[in-house]
């Protein structure tokens, strides 16, 4: 059943955190329909574009900002962070995969179906970001590259508050038996992050837990993790896994996103 106020989870941290708003929006609490069911929050799936407007303004003003203000980009697994100042008009600010700002009244968006979203905020420079990380943009550098952009803000890392939401958790996401070799060339200590899975030769992929360990080299002074899986958690969650196994041509994509609104 469709409802008014959009269900979402908090972090303890940035919610204590005056002047800063932040949601992991779930599917619930929108106006989609079918597989895209309720709170679908993406212009890039094939539902109907007035859903997702809704979905995003219901959204928005949890955030307490202005519809318009609710920042989101083309995410491409990649490294390049935008950041959004007082020249960013309301369309889609380009292909990226993190957004950053110090600009009050602004919302920085991250739209996800299993990779993680991490929302980060130094409260004492005013700066906030938002990061989309999936395997291949956390072990190629989106993490780094989100808080240099942060600091080239005014924002401290050791003073950084950074949370990862909901995404496929290390109990649910399988992978082949090649898939561990890229992270365990790149160091050997990543070797920590995969689990023997139950199926031959397959193993356990922990992305939370390696997110985690980039940015605590990044020295960033504070990380929690919103621990929820969105592969397990059908009825909280898009998945795009969840979508490939079921034969289905497209998924929605729930929203985690941080406001700067003083």
């Amino acid at each position: 059943m469709t409802q008014d106020v959009p269900a979402y989870l908090q972090s303890e941290e940035l919610a204590a955190v005056p002047g800063i708003e932040h949601g992991f929006f779930t599917r619930v609490g929108g106006v989609s329909n079918d597989i895209y069911e309720s709170l679908n929050c993406g212009f890039g799936s094939a539902d109907d574009p007035q859903n997702v407007a809704e979905n995003r303004e219901r959204v928005s003003r949890v955030l307490e900002v202005e519809p318009d203000r609710l920042m989101t980009a083309y995410q491409v697994h990649g490294t390049h962070v935008r950041v959004i100042d007082e020249r960013t008009d309301g369309d889609v600010p380009g292909r990226s995969d993190a957004l950053a700002t110090n600009m009050p009244g602004c919302a920085l968006g991250i739209l996800t179906a299993d990779c993680a979203p991490v929302l980060f905020a130094d409260p004492s420079a005013g700066v906030i970001a938002a990061a989309h990380a999936g395997w291949r943009g956390a072990l190629d550098g989106i993490i780094a590259s989100t808080v240099s952009a942060m600091t080239e803000l005014g924002a401290d890392p050791t003073r950084t508050l950074a949370t990862i939401g909901p995404c496929i958790s290390a109990e649910t996401y399988e992978v082949g038996p090649e898939f561990p070799d890229v992270f365990i060339q790149k160091s050997a200590e990543n070797r920590q992050f995969f689990a023997t899975a139950p199926r031959s030769g397959h193993f356990l992929f922990d992305l939370p837990g390696f997110i985690a360990s980039v940015l605590s080299a990044a020295g960033i002074g504070m990380i929690e993790h919103v621990n929820s899986d969105t592969l397990g958690e059908e009825d909280r969650f898009f998945s795009y896994r969840r979508a490939c196994h079921r034969g289905e041509t497209d998924y929605g994509r729930q929203i985690s996103a941080i406001a700067l609104n003083s």
